[in-house]
C-alpha cells in the first residue's frame, strides 16, 4: 500500500495544522470525501475536518487508521465513505463487510462510543456492472450498524437513481464514477435529515 503514502503525509500535515482547535467531527474515506471542497464549509458549525484520501479501500482506512489518527485527540463524531474501490479490486462483498467491521472494532477501541457513521455505497454509472455486489454489501453493512446505538447508516444509494433504476447522471462528473455540485448537495441533505449523527453543535468563542 506504498502508494498512499504521500496522500497520508498530505494528511497528517493538515492534521497538524488543525490542532489547535481539536476537530470535532471527522470524515475520513476515499476520494469522494478528498474531493468535496466544501465540505469543511458547509459542516463548518461540527469543526470538522477531512481525512479523505485519494482512490483508498475499507481495507486502506482500516490498515492505516491508528497513523491517520494518532494525533487525533477525541472527536465527538466519525463519518466514513469507503468500500466502492474495494469491489472496484474485486474484492468480495464479505471481505468489505469484515474491513468495515474492523474499522469500526478500531474506532471503539479507540474513541470509545462516539456516533460513528457510514455512507452507502453509490451507484456510480461507471461501476453500475458491480451494482448487484454493492447493494449487498451496503445491506451487510447496514445490519452491522443495527447492532450499535451509535453506528449510523446514511443511505444514499436509491436516491442516486433515475425514474428507471439506473445511477442519475447529474449526480457525477465526467468520469461517472466521481459525484458533482448536485451529487454532493445530495449527499448533505441526507446527511443532514439524520441528525442523531452529528455531535451537539460547538459555541465557538468569539
Amino acid at each position: 500500500m506504498f502508494w498512499y503514502h504521500e496522500d497520508l503525509e498530505r494528511l497528517e500535515r493538515e492534521i497538524a495544522s488543525s490542532l489547535e482547535e481539536d476537530p470535532k467531527m471527522v470524515f475520513y474515506g476515499s476520494s469522494s470525501f478528498t474531493l468535496w471542497n466544501d465540505l469543511t464549509e458547509i459542516f463548518k458549525e461540527y469543526k470538522p475536518i477531512n481525512l479523505g484520501f485519494g482512490g483508498s479501500t475499507l481495507g486502506a482506512c482500516t490498515w492505516f487508521f491508528d497513523r491517520v489518527f494518532e494525533n487525533i485527540k477525541k472527536p465527538e463524531a466519525i463519518v466514513v465513505y469507503a468500500g466502492d474501490n474495494d469491489l472496484g479490486d474485486n474484492r468480495h462483498p464479505e471481505e468489505v463487510v469484515l474491513f468495515f467491521e474492523n474499522l469500526l472494532a478500531k474506532i471503539r477501541e479507540k474513541y470509545g462510543n462516539i456516533p460513528c457513521t457510514y455512507i452507502s455505497i453509490k451507484p456510480s454509472i461507471s461501476r453500475w456492472y458491480l451494482s448487484d455486489s454493492i447493494r449487498y454489501t451496503n445491506s451487510n453493512i447496514k445490519e452491522l450498524c443495527l447492532k450499535d446505538e451509535n453506528f449510523h447508516f446514511v443511505n444514499i444509494y436509491e436516491d442516486m437513481l433515475d425514474a428507471n433504476g439506473y445511477p442519475d447522471g447529474k449526480y457525477f462528473v465526467e468520469d461517472g464514477l466521481h459525484l458533482s455540485k448536485k451529487g454532493y448537495r445530495l449527499w448533505a441533505q441526507k446527511m443532514k435529515e439524520k441528525k442523531e449523527i452529528f455531535p451537539e453543535k460547538i459555541k465557538v468563542k468569539m
